[in-house]
């Protein structure tokens, strides 16, 4: 199988293609210029790998939360290329993709939502797929979640921001904080490979972006 993932949920731009055990990805620091960058990375990739569009299988997205923005790019463009193609889409949690990328059989994964706020997820490893301890939520770092008793890793840009507050909040579950991880296409794409294999893609007009904000700002007199 041949999935395609992308992912712009953050102020990086990265694509992959997971093509049966192998795997090809781009990533560069985009800013705010995701979208002219996402396509030729993918043309890029595709054309590293040998192939062309009408081989995949289906495509993958970082669906967040994150960045409206970015959000909106990865999820529009995946829309449009399957449409297309007439290939099946998979949305795949920024969080989730955190835990993946963290590597740790327990993971409290946290970006930084600005305006002192953090979106929060916390995952345990089931049978070789993350079961969600605690669904995606916003919430400042001193009111996060808690978890269960047990040994957690923390991960994400959220704890880069506010990691002193997080440890306070999780004293003594936490067994390690790994510093400087951001969403990646590499860990949406080997997620969503085993969501396409369980039938779970589905039409290109039933993908959307997970928000969990409903603004972007603080208002004057909320500042």
């Amino acid at each position: 199988m041949k999935i395609l993932a992308l992912e712009t949920s953050s102020e990086f731009c990265s694509c992959a293609l997971l093509a049966g055990d192998g795997l090809l990805a781009r990533e560069a620091l985009a800013v705010q210029k995701h979208s002219e960058m996402l396509l030729p990375m993918v043309d890029d990739l595709l054309a590293e790998g040998g192939f062309t569009l009408h081989d995949l299988n289906g495509i993958a997205f970082g669906a967040g939360p994150g960045a409206f923005t970015g959000l909106r790019i990865a999820c529009g463009v995946a829309q449009g290329l399957a449409l297309g193609l007439e290939l099946p889409v998979v949305g795949v949690g920024t969080l989730e993709a955190l835990a993946q990328q963290a590597d740790a059989e327990r993971v409290i994964a946290a970006l930084d939502a600005r305006m002192g706020e953090i979106y929060h997820g916390a995952y345990e490893r089931d049978d070789g797929r993350w079961r969600a301890v605690r669904e995606p939520s916003l919430c400042q770092p001193r009111d996060a979640p808690q978890v269960p008793e047990a040994k957690w890793t923390g991960c994400g840009s959220g704890f880069d921001a506010h990691g002193e507050l997080l440890r306070q909040r999780y004293d003594g579950r936490l067994a390690a904080v790994v510093p400087g991880l951001h969403p990646r296409a590499r860990e949406i794409a080997r997620l969503a490979a085993a969501r396409f294999a369980a039938g779970e893609g589905v039409d290109p007009a039933e993908a959307h972006p997970l928000y969990i904000r409903n603004k972007v700002a603080l208002k004057t007199h909320e500042r």
